[in-house]
């Protein structure tokens, strides 16, 4: 982008009385809100439209002149709605909204009933499911989030040997765990 003169970076139309008015509106709306981010944007191009220069606006909102400048774009582009603060858009979902519920749909009735032999759900066997209905990959490790975004946690089996003795544990657990710790247990004042 080429540098503008000095005073143009914002057009003639973000300049007019009504889009002064909505910027001092913004001011004091992120101010009652204690948005201290949004008060800052505001408030450095709301400074800039008054003739302050780039340098004194970062200088006063402790920005760097880049960030100053970059407000001034982002208000000269889309007005007040470029200063509002807002999670980036990212990419398109993979799955529709309606892919999403029946996705959520197959996971409740189980693996079984999606034609698994397993009792329980891993990763790559969601994975592997939405890409068989859906025809959309999902890397293992999206999985999880993609779950998490639906509702679901995850959850691990609690693993225990087969033959093991559950009196000898808990012994084991009660009195020779207690006894090799690093740090001795807290005994309670009587």
């Amino acid at each position: 982008m080429a540098r503008s003169k000095n005073g143009e970076a914002i057009s003639p139309g973000q300049r007019t009385l009504a889009k002064r008015k909505q910027l001092r509106a913004f001011i004091g709306d992120a101010e009652r809100r204690n948005d201290l981010e949004e008060w800052r944007r505001g408030g450095a191009v709301d400074g800039y439209l008054d003739g302050r220069a780039v340098v004194g606006l970062a200088a006063q909102f402790g920005v760097t002149r880049g960030s100053v400048n970059r407000w001034l774009q982002w208000f000269n582009a889309e007005g007040v709605d470029g200063l509002r603060t807002g999670k980036p858009p990212g990419r398109a979902r993979r799955l529709t909204v309606e892919q999403r519920k029946e996705l959520t749909a197959l996971i409740e009735s189980g693996p079984e009933a999606a034609g698994y032999s397993s009792g329980v759900w891993t990763g790559p066997m969601i994975g592997d499911l939405i890409e068989q209905r859906f025809g959309v990959r999902y890397h293992n490790h999206h999985v999880p989030r993609l779950l998490h975004e639906l509702g679901f946690s995850v959850q691990r089996p609690r693993k225990r040997l087969a033959r093991a003795d559950l009196k000898k544990q808990a012994t084991w657990l009660r009195r020779t765990f207690p006894a090799i710790k690093k740090k001795p247990p807290l005994v309670a004042a009587s």
